[in-house]
């Protein structure tokens, strides 16, 4: 039996264990039919009736290892916090209150954005096996101490996959490329199949851009406190976070890297194609994405870790012979916070995406780490 299975089949009894202990203590679940909602995501809504402020009591959920919190309107702002407090399904005991990241990063064209599907959110975090929530949100005084409407907490359960999925450990070979030869060699990455992504789930087909001019570095923001083997259900989560809860047609991120360098192929469509992601709204098109899972305002890069997003800055721009030391001068596609759109900006080819959007990312440690990356990419290139 693949870990995979076991694991399929270890939720299906806590769920039915989880409805069972609800009922003998007389507890409703704040859970929504699963026929009403996608496998693998639950959602709860934050009702209330003060503008500013809205909250969730603690309660018992079914099992879940990741959350986030989303709202209707994906231009919105949520001003303000978003704290959440989970426990360990193992231990029973109750974390202390983490606060999420706020993050609006929302694809920019395509069928989602037409349909109206699109939520804004949070960065989702990593919890670990959990099965209980509680969660406030509060706004900032001021123009944006009204929450946004619709919000809602999402809990992300990676281990409801198909039974048949392909185990991490079978998949770990390179990915070939099929472009031209880069200036420096296509760094080993696990396919989307290693990390068991659910296709079915992705609606629309890849949408390509002509050119890869910008590396962006991000960080999935969250926790540091994972096993790298645990890496391929971070970057599910994520996916599902994104598919299912935000409806965005795919995972954002054109390519992730775990703290031990592991590089996972990200959004579909080849790692070697100029693919449109969602991962620095207002400079989507002609650029990709590389999130290193953790909070990098905590954590210190590893050498794996910058050697890793330098080996892929380097290859990915070389396919189309840019020095990845190098800048470029991009127009805004849309106004973000920080450029308006049309707006020119000069950009390293390797930057962070608080260049381009108005945010942490990647955090502190990792954006200092930059010039390191860069100089580690153009050494490649000419290496």
């Amino acid at each position: 039996m693949t870990p995979h299975l076991f694991r399929f089949r270890r939720t299906a009894r806590v769920v039915a264990a989880t409805a069972v202990t609800l009922a003998t203590l007389g507890l409703t679940s704040p859970v929504a039919p699963a026929a009403q909602i996608p496998a693998g995501v639950r959602s709860i809504a934050l009702h209330g009736s003060d503008p500013a402020q809205r909250a969730l009591s603690a309660r018992s959920t079914a099992p879940f290892s990741m959350l986030g919190v989303t709202w209707a309107d994906p231009r919105a702002e949520l001003g303000g916090t978003a704290q959440v407090r989970t426990r360990d399904s193992v231990t029973g005991v109750w974390s202390g209150w983490r606060e999420l990241e706020l993050d609006v990063r929302t694809p920019e064209v395509g069928t989602a954005t037409e349909t109206g599907r699109v939520r804004a959110g949070t960065q989702p975090l990593w919890t670990g096996p959990s099965d209980g929530v509680q969660v406030r949100v509060t706004g900032q005084h001021g123009k944006l101490s009204k929450l946004p409407a619709g919000l809602r907490v999402e809990l992300v359960d990676p281990e409801t996959v198909a039974a048949s999925a392909t185990s991490y450990a079978a998949t770990t070979a390179t990915t070939t490329a099929t472009a031209t030869a880069s200036t420096a060699p296509q760094p080993a990455v696990i396919p989307r199949s290693g990390w068991n992504a659910d296709e079915s789930l992705v609606k629309d087909p890849p949408t390509y851009t002509t050119d890869t001019k910008v590396v962006f570095a991000h960080h999935t923001a969250g926790t540091n406190d994972y096993t790298c083997d645990q890496s391929p259900d971070i970057i599910r989560a994520i996916f599902l976070y994104h598919v299912q809860s935000q409806g965005w047609n795919d995972i954002g991120y054109q390519f992730l890297v775990d703290k031990c360098g592991t590089v996972f192929e990200g959004r579909a469509g080849g790692i070697d194609k100029p693919v449109l992601g969602a991962q620095t709204y207002g400079f989507n098109t002609d650029t990709t994405g590389v999130a290193v899972l953790g909070n990098y305002n905590d954590a210190i890069s590893s050498q794996p870790v910058l050697d890793a997003v330098a080996g892929v800055a380097a290859w990915k721009l070389g396919l189309y012979g840019y020095d990845a030391a190098g800048t470029v001068v991009l127009a805004a596609a849309a106004d973000n916070g920080k450029y308006t759109k049309g707006q020119k900006v000069t950009l390293n080819r390797i930057s962070g995406h608080r260049d381009g959007y108005p945010t942490e990312c990647p955090g502190n440690n990792l954006y200092a780490d930059l010039p390191v990356i860069r100089t580690l990419a153009s050494a490649a290139q000419t290496g």
